[in-house]
């Protein structure tokens, strides 16, 4: 029997398409989103805009301001750390809990945001990558199986997506990026967390350094 088609409210459409706007950068930091422009651009009332908006402020994408309204939230260099922390304790988790889990399912998803990884690198297409760079990173969290994990991480991957391309404008960096990543996907279908865990540790600590230096470019 087929499963149930998931049916979206108009609350989650709304949700859904203003944080993936924010997520590709769409509005710059600090920009204040008007519920009257926000109902014009989605052709919809503003009750699903207003309940949208208060859902992307728990989500710290956004920060809401008593009598002022709601901005895109500004990331500094501490927040920064702090995505970064969470994502190597999560990603770890991920790693070292995927024992007997990864099946013949999961190495060939692996190999196949792989082949994304190294086509849209050959391309040169930044976007694309980081795109496929994401889906590995959430792969590898889903490697233990547990679902509140699962939604911690879903939340930092929004915080992060804004600032990911950063990490990559240096094509040494960029090249670089994708040799840790094939090092880490051979790492979990050989079966070896250590190898793994120890590459992936390596490869947030650059990104993290290069979206710093990334950010202190913008600001000059």
């Amino acid at each position: 029997m087929a499963g149930k088609r998931k049916i979206r409210t108009m609350r989650e459409q709304v949700y859904h398409i203003l944080r993936e706007e924010i997520c590709r950068g769409e509005y710059p930091p600090g920009m204040r989103l008007q519920e009257a422009d926000l109902v014009e651009h989605l052709n919809v009332s503003r009750s699903p805009v207003r309940e949208a908006l208060r859902q992307l402020v728990a989500d710290n994408l956004l920060v809401e301001i008593p009598n002022k309204g709601v901005y895109i939230r500004e990331f500094t260099a501490k927040d920064i750390d702090e995505i970064y922390d969470l994502r190597v304790m999560l990603e770890s988790y991920g790693i070292f809990n995927s024992e007997g889990k990864v099946t013949s399912a999961r190495k060939s998803r692996l190999l196949r945001i792989l082949k994304e990884l190294e086509t849209t690198f050959g391309g040169g297409d930044i976007e694309a990558y980081t795109e496929a760079d994401e889906k590995l990173h959430m792969e590898i969290v889903r490697l233990a199986d547990n679902s509140l994990i699962n939604d911690t991480y879903e939340r930092v991957r929004a915080m992060n997506q804004q600032f990911r391309v950063l990490s990559l404008m240096d094509a040494d960096r960029f090249r670089e990026s994708l040799e840790e990543h094939q090092q880490i996907i051979q790492g979990i279908v050989d079966g070896d967390p250590s190898a793994a865990d120890a590459v992936n540790r390596q490869h947030l600590e650059k990104a993290r350094e290069a979206i710093r230096k990334g950010m202190t470019r913008l600001e000059e």
